[in-house]
């Protein structure tokens, strides 16, 4: 039988955490995805958001932050009926707002990825934990990203927020040490 941290004992967490979670992650409009989503899960169960990520593909064009940016009004207003994602107002102006500073991210850095990789130099951070207990809610380099990110005003980006995307992105491994994707 196949170890697996807690949290991923049955769907969806299962899959997402077998070909997904803490596997580094590069690419652009990955990477805002994971940034949307983990804004939206603000306050909810990560397994809430996994059901809806669907929805929210299609909702936000397939995560394209180029279309999102452009968002008006009455797309906003269409979104607030969509029971396929969080019809909260404030998360989903938050993540028409991030596309906008996504994007002067990557024109400013070239990639968000070089951005946002430049706070773990550019190479994840292989982490011990024996048990979910053991793993931080934030840390100082969430926390020194978190400030960096609303100073470039970017919102929804509190320390716990960056810390999660970090694990999403492989930014940290926290796969437990009893797990199968578990690398020393």
């Amino acid at each position: 039988m196949v170890k697996r941290c807690d949290w991923a004992a049955k769907e969806p967490n299962l899959s997402y955490h077998d070909k997904e979670w803490g596997r580094p992650e590069h690419d652009d409009q990955k990477l805002f995805e994971f940034l949307i989503l983990e804004g939206a899960q603000a306050g909810l169960s990560w397994v809430t958001i996994l059901k809806r990520r669907q929805g929210y593909l299609k909702a936000f064009s397939n995560f394209n932050a180029n279309k999102v940016a452009k968002y008006n009004q009455k797309q906003i207003e269409k979104l607030l009926q969509d029971e396929s994602i969080i019809r909260n107002r404030l998360k989903i102006n938050s993540a028409i707002n991030n596309a906008k500073q996504f994007l002067k991210v990557q024109e400013e850095f070239g990639t968000f990825d070089k951005y946002i990789w430049s706070f773990v130099d550019h190479k994840p951070i292989k982490n011990k934990f024996k048990k979910l207990s053991d793993l931080p809610a934030s840390t100082l380099i969430s926390e020194t990203m978190s400030k960096d990110l609303k100073k470039r005003g970017f919102n929804f980006v509190g320390p716990t927020i960056c810390y999660a995307l970090m694990q999403a992105t492989g930014m940290v491994n926290d796969h437990t040490s009893g797990c199968f994707r578990y690398q020393k």
